[in-house]
């Protein structure tokens, strides 16, 4: 059972460049008299590194049916002691190495190459634009609603009111947007992926805390995991990884934390449309003083239908169009701001002095405490900043928001506390109202194309997060749509896309009011903020290895401050905020049993697989007739032959020539190069003809192949992957033989072009794909809450989720499935 090393293997042994490295070393905490052990045996870095080089000249480090575990060792690094006062080293440790790491160590460069291209204007204005339109379109629209909500839980009295409630508007601007989610979180990103789950995926890249135990080691080796490792100076970060990869109800905190914040997400993705059309429309009541507010109601769900049914046409075609529209928005926040200051006086700059927010709790406490929901609504969008950082660098997106966006919207919030001051009985529709009069109707055509602007933003944030949690196993499978050929991440989920344009219709026609959906509106941001607190507070522990005093500012400032508000807006649970609490609690439910049911299967399916020594007795022909073909059995185990194997065993007549073992793996990476897709390992002997494919996929992949695409893809990768296994074993059998005497006659070569015809036979009688298509049920046994979820809301979406081959389009004549029992 050989396997490959990577298609440059042989070549990096022996010329162009030298030895191979040695796999990224990761460090751990040993006793020292364990360490003086492994010394005397002589498991150092460095054999460890010889034997990855000898991989490379041809050397076999195991097979498929070998234990999937680490050894390794290395010299002491750092010293320290345990709890129990027993003295510890920090030492180097290598993975042991098997085929399929070696198959995934080779590097892509290409996808770096677009870093060292060189300035150009019009690609940077470019980027300007459509940074505006897909990542700043929420937070834009925030100054139509903040002082509204916020004044209609703390009234205006005097100016020190209006002066602390801007105090607290400006420093929560600030903080939040600026110092936490543009200085800080948008370098937690995932190779250039933001939102929730991408912070998630970093953090099981660096550290096993998945609870789905389906990641082979070379995922570690691909060219989209090489990260940053531990330095020896650095125990505290080891240690962490140590923790969280020891502590199961850590990882269930974790996963838990994650399914929270990502409901939250998806109920911030329902509020934003609704709140944002809302308060834009209802500037009709100020333009028409007669208007009602069925009116505006009336025209927000026609606004609202209408962005929904083009979203799938926004998403790709639209995105250099909103992007000037925006800018025209953000300069009339700006320019309206200028004006009040002008015209009512620069009062309001007095907001600057933080003392302000302490005279305005002063003055009324509990009101005070209660307008702090409102407050936080001039942070909204601040996620999305981050959840669309797939589309744009970092670098764009926080210039963009400290040149542009972050000015024009304090000149808007001053200018709205300029003529609060003057106007101290005007506490609705403040913006609109502080419009002149002779640019009101243009302005408020703008304002309601910015609403629709952030809506839009909002709901391709939720694509991307979905698009992750499904490719980490967190969410039912969808059918996703790619709507442009050129940018990965423009994609359009059909079902997501109705389900929340009902969603926002049924918030708006409940509640119509722009206050009652505020107070759910801030309770989804603070839930998606503190989640992404303590998930960037762990990645500066276990992969920035920032500086303990760092870490301890930021966590306790910003978890301090989100906790604050989010009792505020707790509070208001009785006002809208109950709504919110149970859709978000509904999603959350549907992602916790998608989980709960896959992680019980998948463990049911490693369990009953089946063993080598039947194989062995079933001998080559597998105790049945093979018939000229090739056959693509799927299954969702890595490694071993699946039980569904035997099933068709039994029940064919006869079984192909070939088979292959399919597995499309969904990994934790934005991308996987195309060179690094497909991993082969050969099954039992060679006579068997029997092979295992993985197919791996990034959360940013397209997804899979064509059905004919990905049949030549993969029939070119296993004759490569054959004449590879001959060059090395080749090279193996060469380091026996004096240099001086003749090479023996090549009988290997006659082997390899007969085993490439015996492929060639098979592509040409065709492929078929044996699916398994299991019944899943709990056991009789078992609690009745399990029997509940598995047995039907489990059972319920598989059957109307698709399946991961689904998306290739197989012609029916080409699939047989198998239906069996599962009992998990």
């Amino acid at each position: 059972m050989a396997a490959s090393s990577s298609s440059s293997a042989s070549a990096s042994a022996m010329g162009g460049g030298g030895m191979r490295k040695a796999p990224s070393m990761e460090w751990r905490w040993v006793s020292t008299e364990e360490d003086d052990e492994r010394e005397e045996d002589g498991d150092t870095v460095e054999a460890a590194a010889a034997a990855v080089g000898a991989v490379g000249r041809g050397g076999s480090f195991g097979s498929e049916e070998e234990e999937d575990e680490e050894d390794g060792g290395g010299g002491g690094e750092g010293e320290g002691e345990s709890e129990d006062g027993e003295k510890q080293k920090l030492i180097r440790t290598v993975p042991s190495v098997d085929w399929f790491d070696v198959e995934g160590y080779e590097v892509s460069v290409a996808q770096h190459i677009e870093d060292s291209e060189e300035f150009d204007f019009g690609r940077t204005m470019f980027l300007a634009l459509q940074t505006l339109a897909v990542v700043f379109g929420d937070i834009g629209i925030s100054p139509l609603y903040t002082f509204d909500v916020m004044f209609s839980k703390y009234p205006i009295l005097g100016e020190e009111d209006v002066l602390g409630a801007l105090s607290l508007v400006l420093y929560t601007l600030i903080s939040m947007p600026l110092v936490k989610y543009v200085l800080v979180v948008l370098w937690a990103n995932d190779d250039g992926e933001g939102g929730i789950f991408a912070l998630y995926s970093l953090i099981c890249r660096n550290a096993k805390v998945s609870l789905i135990p389906n990641q082979v080691h070379s995922e570690k080796r691909m060219s989209s995991f090489r990260l940053k490792l531990p330095t020896p100076e650095l125990e505290r970060s080891i240690k962490v990884k140590e923790k969280l990869e020891s502590s199961l109800l850590l990882k269930k905190l974790l996963l838990g934390l994650v399914l929270f914040g990502t409901a939250m997400f998806i109920s911030n993705g329902v509020i934003t449309p609704a709140m944002s059309v809302l308060s834009a429309v209802s500037g009709l009541k100020v333009g028409i003083p007669n208007a009602s507010q069925g009116l505006v109601v009336m025209i927000s769900v026609v606004l609202l239908v209408i962005l929904y049914s083009v979203q799938r046409y926004a998403t790709s075609k639209m995105g250099f169009a909103l992007g000037p529209s925006l800018l025209i928005w953000f300069c009339c926040l700006g320019g309206i701001g200028i004006y009040n200051l002008s015209t009512y006086g620069p009062a309001a700059f007095k907001a600057f002095n933080p003392l302000y927010i302490i005279y305005y709790f002063g003055r009324n406490p509990f009101q005070a405490w209660l307008s702090l929901a409102g407050c936080l609504l001039c942070a909204t969008g601040s996620e999305a900043i981050f959840a669309n950082l797939s589309y744009f660098p970092v670098r764009y997106v926080q210039s963009m928001f400290a040149l542009l966006v972050l000015p024009c919207l304090v000149l808007a919030y001053l200018g709205q506390g300029a003529f609060l001051i003057a106007n101290q009985n005007s506490s609705e529709q403040i913006f609109f109202s502080s419009i002149p009069s002779g640019v009101f109707w243009p302005v408020f055509l703008i304002a309601n194309l910015a609403a629709l602007i952030a809506s839009r933003t909002m709901t391709t944030a939720i694509f991307q997060c979905l698009k992750q949690s499904i490719a980490l196993g967190c969410f039912p499978r969808l059918k996703i749509i790619h709507t442009s050929r050129k940018f990965m991440a423009k994609i359009y989920i059909p079902v997501v896309n109705w389900f929340l344009l009902f969603s926002c219709l049924g918030f708006i026609l409940l509640f119509r009011s722009i206050y009652d959906v505020g107070n759910a509106y801030a309770i989804a941001e603070l839930g998606v903020m503190i989640m992404a607190t303590v998930y960037v507070t762990i990645i500066m522990l276990l992969i920035w290895e920032t500086s303990i005093v760092k870490v301890l500012s930021f966590v306790i400032t910003f978890l301090s401050l989100e906790l604050v508000f989010f009792s505020s807006s707790l509070s208001s649970v009785g006002d809208g905020g109950w709504a919110l609490i149970i859709f978000a609690s509904g999603i959350l439910m549907v992602m916790f049993i998608w989980n709960y049911g896959s992680k019980l299967k998948y463990d049911s399916e490693v369990k009953k697989k089946l063993s080598k020594d039947l194989m062995r007795k079933l001998g080559p022909n597998l105790g049945t007739i093979r018939a000229p073909g090739l056959g693509l059995v799927y299954s969702e185990i890595v490694k071993g032959v699946p039980a569904i194997f035997g099933h068709f065993l039994i029940a064919l007549p006869a079984i192909h020539s070939i088979i292959v073992f399919v597995c499309i793996r969904n990994v934790p990476v934005p991308v996987v190069p195309q060179t690094e897709r497909f991993l082969f390992q050969r099954v039992c002997t060679r006579g068997y003809h029997m092979f295992r494919c993985i197919a791996r996929y990034g959360y940013k992949d397209k997804n899979q192949e064509s059905q004919s695409t990905f049949e030549r893809l993969l029939i070119e990768g296993l004759e490569k992957f054959i004449q590879r296994e001959a060059v090395e074993l080749s090279l193996q059998s060469g380091d026996d033989i004096d240099s001086d005497e003749e090479p023996p006659t090549p009988s290997r070569t006659i082997n390899l072009e007969l085993e490439l015809a015996f492929i060639r036979q098979a592509k040409q009688s065709g492929a078929v794909y044996l699916i398994d298509n299991p019944i899943v049920k709990a056991r009789k046994n078992s609690w009745f809450f399990k029997k509940l979820i598995i047995n039907y809301f489990f059972a319920f979406l598989r059957n109307n989720c698709r399946r991961a081959m689904m998306s290739m389009s197989i012609p029916h004549t080409n699939v047989m499935q198998f239906r069996v029992t599962l009992n998990c």
